[in-house]
């Protein structure tokens, strides 16, 4: 039998999984990630949990096609990391790296942690049995990742499949992140729908359920708000909603996918939200009724070794 491994490199641990070529899962786990000295004992430490790991299920070194890894930066397609500021990496190949690392035994690839996770869920998940996928991560920021023809797309520079950073919004004072102002990502992560219904109740004084959760207000609270029919709250996930389904029917205007699918924190409001988020996509798709449909993730946090696998498998 053969194998493939999947490693997702997160800002906090690294989750790694071993894949039969088919794509079941035989074992996963988690190492910290050591960003002391700008990351350089990252891929050792990967190394060295892979080889234990793999001498735990009995695997042979050379039943392993290869090991996947997703990056938390643009990857360019030569698997060239320039920089990766949530690791402290700068100028870096740690899909080469990895590879020595473990004796030169296994090939090694890199990609885009977002974009690797869309392959996931086109792979195992949400967008099983669709070709063309573009998936969208709801957390504290918007990711996104492109599968087009069952092969991810990166983009010249590694920018492909950044949805949270389409401008949206002219009339957003706040600077994102990335330096840019009325982002996607803005209004439609946690974060932003957080200072949305933040900004709306200082607005008013409206009575609203969210009040009663003063400093302690999350996300979460303003999902479960908004199915409960507070008005502000309800307002609140409209404009978030309304945001993001423009920015998908952009997408579609330019790609045509067959299937968003929608995960991270943000989709665990489930059906509510995916209707709410399709209602304004239909809007500005006015065109044609036959266009991508929308669906909700379904690997979760495991979508990231699923599709870093399922990478070595499409080389």
């Amino acid at each position: 039998m053969s194998y493939v491994v999947g490693v997702d490199i997160g800002g906090t641990t690294v989750k790694c999984g071993i894949f039969t070529s088919e794509g079941k899962l035989v074992d996963k786990w988690e190492v910290p990630t050591r960003k002391e000295e700008n990351g350089k004992y990252i891929v050792e430490d990967i190394a060295a949990a892979l080889k234990s790991k793999l001498i735990d299920n009995g695997v042979d070194i050379d039943d392993v096609e290869g090991i996947g890894m997703g990056v938390p930066g643009p990857v360019q397609p030569n698997g060239y990391v320039e920089l990766c500021v949530n690791l402290g990496w700068k100028d870096i190949w740690p899909a080469r790296q990895l590879e020595e690392a473990m004796g030169g035994k296994v090939t090694c690839m890199a990609g885009n942690d977002a974009n690797v996770a869309a392959l996931g869920e086109m792979w195992q998940g949400g967008g099983k049995g669709y070709s063309n996928v573009v998936a969208v991560t709801l957390g504290t920021g918007v990711g996104g990742g492109i599968i087009l023809d069952g092969k991810m797309v990166a983009g010249s520079h590694g920018l492909g499949g950044e949805i949270g950073h389409i401008h949206i919004r002219d009339e957003e004072t706040e600077a994102c992140n990335c330096g840019g102002h009325g982002c996607v990502e803005q209004v439609a992560s946690a974060t932003g729908i957080l200072r949305e219904a933040k900004r709306n109740l200082a607005k008013t004084d409206k009575p609203s359920r969210m009040r009663d959760f003063g400093d302690e207000l999350t996300c979460r609270n303003v999902c479960d708000c908004a199915k409960e029919g507070d008005e502000i709250a309800v307002e609140t996930l409209e404009t978030s909603c309304r945001y993001l389904g423009q920015a998908l029917a952009a997408i579609t205007l330019v790609i045509d996918p067959e299937i968003f699918v929608i995960g991270g924190g943000v989709s665990k409001a489930g059906s509510f939200l995916i209707e709410l988020i399709r209602k304004y996509y239909k809007f500005y798709t006015p065109m044609t009724e036959k266009k991508a449909d929308i669906a909700l993730a379904m690997l979760g946090n495991d979508a990231g070794i699923y599709g870093a696998a399922n990478l070595v498998l499409k080389k």
